[in-house]
């Protein structure tokens, strides 16, 4: 079986994991869907004779022994949670990737001086907490506590609360961080997530930074009442104040587009709401993101400009909560030279390009010096079921990726 058909089949045996029929892909972090799939990959890294343990984040840690154990490892990976029906590739690709990369270095029988680690990060996505990358943040020491450890899913379970679910003590997860350990280099292997790569034609894209979001939760109470009974200007509704709230930042945001600054409202909920009711309390959830950080503060800044007009406005009272708040970060020049010379050897078609998106390698950064390689998404798409990357392209990213590994792992 050629590299391409085995890595096909490791693909399909893991979006063979989830909720959803016919809908896209839906593993979300701390579920048994999730954590099955989590499972089953460790058996596969066993089956590769990796060294495995899961840490008190529920990070998984595959490790191949160097030749000199002493040595910092070369480390690769990325996540397998996903959005609510999202795709099939989205996190996935970077952990398979980085199996079959050990794959290889097995078939060929390459010894490395350095040890290698393949590392699936718990929780990358934002779906269920409204809060994203916690494997990496609690890798790097990054994890608050006492901010995480109630914030709440749809269905109102606590995070502390699905860790308990999974045999985690979140009261523990200070013990995931390597903060005191040596890194080589680590690599992430994942689709690009928008459209740059397919519209300029080329085939691989090397990271050079990676914006940051700062999201909120904002709370909005009015006053419920009759739909029928209720004059318009005796109202205090809730949703038109979220609504009115959403247009302010969709144009805050297109103030500052030039500077590849976004704003988005993934999330509004009507608590009770009824058609015949007047909506008395809305909660939204706001994500706004940069690789600048004074554009991004221009958007937040008149998004507590307005949220203040609007209570006052409309006789509401409005709580905003800012639940995460990251800075941008730039990845490695050095390792972006490896890949860039990498490239060019094997005439790879490629560019550097800032990343809009956040990825566990913003935390790993923290820790080490962080090569982002990102493989074309058809149409732009993710976060999606119809989300798609043409498998030549992926095995070209592998193949980059192998490269780049053995170059800082050091072949025996």
């Amino acid at each position: 079986m050629c590299n391409k058909e085995r890595y096909q089949t490791l693909l399909n045996k893991i979006n063979q994991y989830t909720t959803t029929e016919g809908k896209g892909i839906t593993r979300i972090a701390y579920t048994n869907e999730e954590q099955t799939c989590t499972h089953a990959f460790m058996r596969m890294c066993k089956d590769e004779n990796l060294d495995i343990r899961m840490d008190a984040c529920g990070n998984v840690i595959a490790r191949r022994e160097g030749r000199k154990n002493s040595l910092p490892p070369v480390v690769m990976g990325s996540h397998l949670d996903t959005v609510y029906q999202g795709g099939k590739y989205d996190g996935v690709v970077g952990v398979t990737a980085a199996l079959e990369v050990v794959k290889r270095l097995n078939e060929k029988g390459i010894d490395t001086e350095h040890p290698i680690e393949v590392i699936s990060f718990a929780c990358e996505e934002s779906a269920r907490f409204g809060v994203s990358t916690v494997g990496s943040k609690a890798m790097a020491g990054l994890i608050d506590k006492d901010k995480y450890r109630n914030l709440k899913d749809r269905d109102g379970i606590s995070m502390e609360r699905a860790f308990s679910l999974c045999a985690l003590d979140f009261e523990n997860i200070d013990e995931a961080s390597r903060v005191n350990e040596e890194f080589k280099a680590f690599f992430e292997l994942h689709i690009e997530q928008g459209p740059i790569l397919i519209n300029n034609h080329k085939k691989i894209g090397i990271v050079t930074g990676i914006a940051a979001p700062v999201r909120l939760i904002i709370k909005i109470m009015g006053k419920a009442s009759h739909s029928g009974t209720t004059p318009m200007d005796m109202r205090q509704d809730a949703l038109l104040g979220a609504a009115e709230i959403s247009l302010a930042l969709e144009g805050a945001a297109k103030q500052e587009q030039k500077k590849g600054t976004v704003a988005t409202v993934g999330v509004m909920d009507i608590q009770s709401g009824a058609m015949n009711v007047v909506p008395g309390e809305v909660e939204m959830k706001v994500d706004i993101r940069s690789t600048s950080v004074e554009s991004r503060n221009a958007v937040l800044s008149e998004l507590n400009k307005t949220i203040s007009f609007v209570a006052n406005k409309r006789q509401l009272d409005i709580q905003s909560t800012v639940i995460s708040k990251e800075e941008p970060v730039q990845l490695s020049s050095e390792l972006n030279e490896t890949l860039t010379d990498l490239c060019e050897d094997k005439a790879y078609s490629y560019q550097l390009m800032p990343s809009g998106a956040g990825h566990d390698a913003m935390n790993m950064a923290k820790l080490c010096p962080v090569g982002l390689i990102f493989v074309p998404s058809v149409d732009g798409l993710s976060h999606h079921p119809n989300e798609f990357t043409d498998m030549d392209d992926i095995i070209i990213g592998i193949d980059l990726l192998e490269e780049a590994v053995l170059h800082y792992a050091k072949t025996v």
